[in-house]
């Protein structure tokens, strides 16, 4: 593994074990190489290894058996809370099935309301970046997504917009900036006018309103904004654990 001196090693090794469950590298249930293995593999020392297998376990990615070695979690495939606890709506869809696709409503720039400024350490009327986006299962309409990205972190230079692409990758290609975590609050609520049009609903159809924050490392707020999500059609399973 080639080491990136301004990112701390541990972060790495983290990222590259990570891509690798996801990539089916290494499967549900699967033996993982031993602590001395993996330190050969990365050049990182056993103590680096051990951290990132601790948060991973943290986490119930893996399972540490005494005396017999470090396990994927054979259940984690049925968990679409995904690698990380980090939500993809793209990958959300994938986990239940379906083929994923993403249709870009509009990508603006506008004034930052309230709870977006207060949300996003912006000041009321500060511009941000809105992105509106419908997500499908297959061809039909799953999620409705609206989010705002402060537009300072915006380097145009990188533009024209592309609103298809996961939010991840986004902020990755036009803003160089990498999401750490995401903070999220579920609720149920009713979808009404242009919203229930687009995810095909009924006018004051019951579907789950997803309000979430993305941070990155620093604690800085990326990202936030409101989804409705079809439940009726997209499992929603979730890992919890204990330390």
């Amino acid at each position: 593994m080639d080491i990136i001196r301004s990112t701390p090693i541990a972060d790495q090794v983290n990222e590259v074990l990570r891509g690798r469950m996801r990539d089916g590298v290494y499967k549900p249930g699967e033996r993982l190489p031993s602590e001395s293995e993996f330190s050969k593999q990365f050049g990182v020392s056993r103590a680096t290894v051990r951290t990132v297998l601790a948060r991973m376990e943290a986490e119930g990615l893996i399972l540490r058996k005494q005396g017999d070695g470090t396990y994927i979690n054979e259940r984690i495939q049925d968990v679409n809370t995904h690698l990380g606890g980090l939500w993809e709506f793209s990958r959300l869809i994938e986990s239940s099935g379906y083929q994923p696709s993403i249709k870009s409503l509009s990508v603006e720039s506008r004034p930052a309301s309230e709870r977006e400024a207060n949300e996003l350490a912006l000041q009321p009327g500060d511009p941000v970046l809105a992105l509106r986006r419908l997500f499908y299962a297959d061809r039909q309409p799953v999620i409705l997504a609206s989010n705002a990205i402060p537009y300072r972190f915006i380097d145009e230079a990188q533009g024209p917009f592309d609103g298809q692409v996961r939010i991840r990758e986004f902020l990755v290609r036009y803003c160089d900036l990498k999401i750490a975590y995401a903070i999220l609050d579920v609720s149920s609520a009713l979808v009404d006018g242009e919203d229930a049009r687009l995810l095909e609903r009924a006018p004051g159809a019951m579907m789950l309103k997803i309000h979430i924050i993305f941070y990155d490392r620093d604690n800085q707020p990326l990202v936030c904004g409101d989804s409705y999500y079809d439940d009726s059609v997209l499992r929603l399973r979730l890992v919890q654990t204990w330390g």
